[in-house]
């Protein structure tokens, strides 16, 4: 019998309803003869409402005790699934991380799963039992609960696929799968059947809700595919996989885009060697992440303009630590918190000329200014009014017939 690992989203078991639906598929697997593990988020909301709740607490709430907190979510979920099974007349039980145990190291909020023991889930499935695990969490070398950070469920049963020598890893959700961009943007959106981690890849760290680049980066390096599927409608999905196995003869694979970024210019900076990292090493101490950079510099070569952009919440932090930073000179620092990358991705890019030129040539017939550009081997991200998104994601979406 052949291992599959289903891991259930929040919105996946938000009801009652839901968790009953959520172990008719389980059965449906059990039917079908496979040895089943079941990773489990927290209840829709619950995770949201943990967190709120400890800021009311304390500003500064101490992160372990912030781990144990979060990581009660999903006892509860995997308790009712293992309920229902039980109830349907499945063998079944829930299992916390820490009873496992699912060993992480790293820091809280944001631990990584180094080695899962394996005995006693193994016994369990041995004997025809379907184990119910709690996502997100493990617990580190202290004894202490860590959580895995966003979308930590999903690495979880990634992990645990792995290390069960899965045939299939499935995660669950509320979307068919990935689209080849925001269906709420265009409604011209289609699903993509399959697709390689480097562009599922590029499309989560660059705006796609659908997994979390960490997973998929997980999912590559342990060359593990991934079912992304509805639990809601019986749909294919879409698979996740190496770029050899991606069916797809698409040039570009999709269109992303985002709605928090900011844009941020230090003008008139004194130009000499070292002033970039003197710029972005605070910056990075406090953990703002600096995406796209464009410097350029004044004719006589003494000065130089440099922007760049961050998250929106960032900009508050960010504006007070270059005015704070001592080691730069510049004349006047700008903002602008009315902007959106919107980005082409696709690994097709690589080994075909003129795709530059189309997506500029798109843009432009429909008037939309580009303020930024930032490119790799597999996307081109432009940065753009955020009124004109919508616009640009459809002409693109159109242009590489996408549509």
């Amino acid at each position: 019998m052949k291992t599959v690992v289903l891991k259930f989203g929040g919105t996946s078991v938000g009801t009652i309803e839901r968790i009953k639906k959520v172990a008719n598929i389980i059965s449906f697997y059990k039917k079908k003869r496979f040895k089943v593990i079941v990773i489990s988020s927290a209840i829709g909301g619950i995770t949201n409402d943990l967190i709120k709740k400890s800021k009311l607490i304390s500003n500064n709430f101490d992160k372990a005790e912030y781990d144990s907190l979060l990581a009660s979510g999903e006892q509860a979920a995997c308790a009712l699934i293992a309920g229902r099974l039980n109830h349907l007349g499945y063998k079944s039980r829930s299992w916390m991380a820490w009873q496992i145990p699912i060993l992480t190291k790293g820091p809280h909020n944001n631990s990584r799963i180094y080695k899962i023991k394996k005995n006693q889930i193994l016994n369990f499935i041995r004997t025809g039992g379907v184990p119910i695990i709690t996502g997100f969490q493990g617990i580190n070398d202290e004894a202490r609960i860590t959580t895995l950070g966003r979308g930590g469920s999903d690495a979880s049963a990634i992990i645990v696929a792995k290390f069960f020598k899965a045939e299939k890893c499935i995660i669950y959700t509320d979307v068919e799968g990935v689209y080849t961009t925001d269906p709420k943007i265009n409604s011209k959106a289609k699903k993509i059947d399959k697709i390689s981690y480097d562009d599922m890849l590029e499309m989560a760290s660059l705006g796609s809700k659908v997994m979390q680049p960490s997973s998929v980066q997980d999912g590559k390096l342990h060359k593990i595919d991934i079912l992304v599927r509805s639990s809601f409608k019986k749909k294919s999905g879409t698979l996740i996989t190496s770029s050899k196995n991606s069916l797809s003869n698409q040039i570009i694979t999709g269109i992303s885009s985002t709605k928090n970024d900011s844009k941020v210019t230090i003008v008139g900076v004194k130009d000499k060697p070292g002033v970039a990292a003197s710029i972005f090493k605070p910056l990075s101490l406090n953990q703002i992440n600096v995406d796209m950079v464009v410097q350029n510099i004044s004719l006589n070569g003494k000065e130089t303009d440099m922007t760049f952009t961050i998250k929106s919440e960032d900009l508050k932090k960010t504006q007070k630590i270059i005015k704070d930073n001592k080691k730069i000179s510049f004349r006047k620092l700008a903002y602008d918190k009315n902007v959106s990358k919107v980005s082409i991705i696709g690994v097709g890019m690589v080994t075909t000329p003129g795709i530059t030129y189309r997506m500029f040539q798109a843009l432009a017939e429909k008037r939309i200014n580009i303020m930024v550009i930032s490119t790799s081997e597999i996307k081109i991200s432009v940065l753009i009014s955020n009124k004109q998104t919508k616009k640009a994601v459809a002409a693109l979406h159109k242009e590489f017939k996408l549509d």
